[in-house]
């Protein structure tokens, strides 16, 4: 594998550090060789991976194109100019800052641009779909802030609305937070626009899992709606691990503050430029085709799973991902997530609405289409992949017949992931 100095060499690495080379050869072989289903995963193509193996690693950049404390910064003050001018256009922003690290730390600057500490957050219950950044007491967003927490109806498992107004009147937040983790269905952007109005809240909305979906223009954007959006680069998105903000034009001031030099010190420009490349990408009529069929892949996950004896959270799904209920087959979420992986199916468990186990246990596993769908599967093979999980859910490991299932399941994920392997050879 021979490629230019200023992109990935693997050689380099194998003769340098054999052991890291290993590694990374060893986690290509896991995702040729299984199915990765984390719903906040998916595999960057190789222009954003050569992006981040690129020179632009090594320049210290603090600022903001044109205004940085280190000279030397024409080069990547294009690439972030690019990235911005690509954010903009493709989610009808005004503003857009492509220097978070991650979406926690994108969530950290939402919150230090409008927010006081102490201030009321109304945001989304960890237990039923919200993110940690969304008020839990481990987090900043839990221990600096206020949080008061909506959630679903018993009944639906959808957003409960009228409790979200009830206590947005209750409350008076400073900021209303839409958006979640494991929450399968579409959101009502102007039902939240409309609540924050009333109380004089910001809303922001965590797009991290779906953002993707609107920019495949498959789901409402909810940009016309916030205040502030923001979102992860690596999931549906398809770019580089790392974080997003859009925003309106008046709190641009605000929220590049926020992010340096209240929360960040350099950017990470390789990153930058490989979210440049992403949004690239994803303005393209072939990525919408694939944002349409990553929706069709959960939807018929959720369908197949649910044949499979599984409850399906809500009763279906919107987006990439869906929400099962694994206590009709008599396991536990984290006990179905086993079962999974040693049958070379990866996925995660995930508490649903009203979750009487605790997170650790957890009653559900949450599922993801991105990753396969990059890989090129449509419908058929889904049916087949979730005949492959419940069989594999049913199968008790350390039994004979159990191990057996597991060993069989395994060689049929083989034969589908060879069938569309991610990271093809040619």
């Amino acid at each position: 594998m021979n490629t230019p100095f200023w992109g990935p060499d693997f050689d380099s690495l194998a003769a340098t550090d054999p052991e890291i080379a290993d590694v990374v050869l060893g986690e290509l072989d896991r995702l040729r060789g299984g199915l990765q289903l984390i719903a906040s995963e998916n595999f960057t193509s190789p222009a954003v991976l050569a992006a981040l193996g690129s020179t632009l690693s090594n320049k210290y950049a603090e600022g903001y194109p044109g205004r940085r404390y280190y000279g030397g910064c024409a080069q990547v003050d294009v690439a972030e100019e690019i990235g911005i001018a690509r954010a903009k256009e493709l989610f009808g922003a005004e503003h857009a800052n492509l220097q978070p690290h991650s979406g926690a730390s994108a969530n950290l600057a939402a919150y230090a641009a409008f927010c006081q500490p102490g201030d009321v957050v109304l945001a989304m219950d960890l237990k039923q779909g919200g993110h940690l950044t969304h008020g839990s007491k481990v987090n900043f967003s839990g221990r600096w802030f206020e949080p008061v927490s909506y959630g679903v109806r018993q009944d639906t498992e959808l957003i409960d609305y009228d409790q979200v107004r009830d206590l947005a009147l209750a409350h008076r937040p400073r900021m209303i937070v839409a958006g979640a983790t494991a929450y399968p269905r579409l959101i009502d952007f102007s039902a939240f626009r409309a609540i924050a109005d009333e109380v004089d809240a910001i809303l922001m909305v965590d797009a991290a899992h779906f953002i993707g979906l609107v920019a495949g223009k498959v789901i409402p954007s909810p940009v016309p709606f916030a205040d502030v959006v923001t979102f992860t680069t690596h999931k549906v998105l398809r770019g580089p691990r790392g974080g997003m903000i859009v925003s309106r034009a008046e709190h641009a001031k605000a929220i590049d503050k926020a992010v340096f030099p209240f929360s960040q010190g350099g950017p990470l420009m390789h990153a930058v430029a490989a979210k440049a490349v992403a949004l690239k990408e994803a303005a393209s009529s072939e990525y919408q085709g694939y944002a349409t069929q990553v929706v069709a892949n959960a939807a018929a996950l959720a369908k197949g799973l649910e044949v499979e004896g599984m409850r399906v959270v809500s009763g279906g799904t919107d987006t990439h991902l869906a929400l099962l209920d694994v206590r009709p087959l008599d396991v536990t979420g984290a006990e179905a997530e086993r079962r999974c992986g040693a049958a070379d199916i990866t996925l995660n468990k995930n508490a649903i609405p009203f979750d009487p186990a605790p997170p650790a246990t957890a009653s559900g596993i949450r599922i993801g289409s991105p990753s396969v769908t990059t890989q090129g599967m449509t419908e058929p093979e889904m049916a087949e992949i979730a005949r492959l999980i419940g069989r594999a859910v049913r199968a008790e490991p350390g039994t004979g017949s159990g191990d057996a299932d597991h060993a069989a399941v395994a060689e049929a994920v083989r034969t589908i992931a060879a069938a569309h392997p991610a990271y093809p050879r040619d």
